[in-house]
């Protein structure tokens, strides 16, 4: 409720108007008026007052439907309303009360009455308007708490999905804000590392499939848990078969290095792993290849069963010097060695004759890091 109140009399009498008015402003009310019943409609809704003295015998409208009509009008239906009438008959008031009237003063008009009952309509009035607000506070909260709830759900479930292709810092920077929507195809430049298991077909076929099982779990484990270290994406999971690349969907510093140190911990430790495996008669070795080059990655498959993918010559090359690389062998690119030649120590094995490329193609076999200097 404003403040001071806005208060509306309505009288055709113009010594009623001039009384009542100097009255409430001398109590600190703001005081409108109107001369009739159709001007007291228009006021009402022009002003919007706070509370409402309606005399009941006026022209065009009488009060008593003055009020029923305020009452049934959405905007001034909880203003009070005081009839004013010389009326006393009981029939009279009930009507006016009827029709939706709060209270009623009688002519002569009483100062002391008027002062007592316009203070308790608009502390009514005040109660009122502070309930709506609390009302529509809450309504705001709700709709607030509502939206960010549907934020949340919408998050969790595109965490869900993204985490299918990414790792949790993957998916995480992504949701952050740290890459644009990854599953939109789009053109990267990216280094590519195949992994694979020499050995691996043979050793399946005259192998237990739990023994299969066994050995495949461990080799997941291991390589998975350096994956996620170096923060490499995951696109293809085949048995023993791995692709992962670095620079997608989130961009990073060096990527080539990412990959090669990735290479290096994997080998390091699959070695452990290989030496169980041939105690126990698996000839099992772990050969990788690296290139780097431009693809277009998103997401590819059909709804319900997506993967991400990076298509282009890039992932044709990692992948034939996989093939190429011996068991225990990590091959790496011309592109690859150009980037990371401090890093690590290499020897020429190239070129190679792959396949899917006419011609020959640069390849070096990374021996190991190169020890920072003293």
């Amino acid at each position: 409720m404003r403040n001071p109140a806005r208060v509306l009399i309505a009288d055709d009498n113009p010594a009623n108007v001039r009384i009542l008015s100097m009255r409430l402003a001398a109590d600190g009310y703001d005081v409108v008026t109107a001369r009739d019943g159709e001007e007291a409609l228009a006021v009402a809704h022009e002003s919007q007052p706070d509370l409402i003295l309606l005399d009941v015998m006026m022209p065009k409208l009488d009060g008593i439907t003055v009020c029923r009509q305020l009452k049934e009008a959405q905007e001034t239906s909880f203003t009070p309303i005081i009839l004013v009438t010389a009326m006393t008959e009981a029939k009279d008031i009930v009507a006016g009360l009827e029709a939706g009237a709060d209270e009623y003063l009688t002519k002569p008009v009483d100062h002391a009455a008027l002062s007592a009952r316009v203070r308790s309509m608009l502390r009514i009035k005040a109660l009122h308007d502070t309930v709506t607000a609390q009302a529509d506070e809450i309504a705001r909260w709700n709709a607030t708490l509502e939206r960010r709830v549907a934020e949340q759900v919408g998050q969790l479930e595109q965490m869900s999905r993204l985490k299918r292709f990414f790792s949790p810092p993957l998916a995480d920077a992504i949701l952050a804000g740290g890459a644009a929507d990854p599953l939109r195809p789009h053109r990267r430049e990216i280094s590519v590392v195949f992994l694979d298991l020499r050995g691996f077909t043979a050793f399946a076929e005259i192998s237990e499939p739990e023994e299969v099982s066994e050995v495949l779990g461990a080799y997941h484990t291991e390589v998975g848990r350096i994956i996620q270290t170096h923060e490499g994406t995951l696109e293809r999971f085949t048995g023993d078969g791995m692709m992962i690349f670095f620079n997608d969907p989130v961009p990073v510093q060096n990527p080539e290095e990412r990959a090669v140190r990735m290479a290096e911990a994997m080998r390091a430790r699959v070695r452990g792993l290989a030496a169980e495996w041939r105690r126990r008669g698996y000839d099992l070795d772990l050969s990788m290849g690296i290139a780097k080059g431009y693809a277009t990655i998103g997401a590819i498959g059909f709804e319900g069963r997506q993967d991400y993918a990076a298509i282009g010559s890039v992932t044709n090359l990692a992948f034939r010097l996989c093939t190429e690389a011996a068991g225990d062998q990590i091959l790496i690119s011309l592109g690859i060695h150009a980037a990371v030649a401090d890093l690590v120590n290499v020897k020429e094995v190239g070129p190679l004759q792959l396949k899917g490329f006419r011609r020959p193609v640069p390849a070096y076999e990374i021996v190991d890091l190169k020890q920072p200097s003293a």
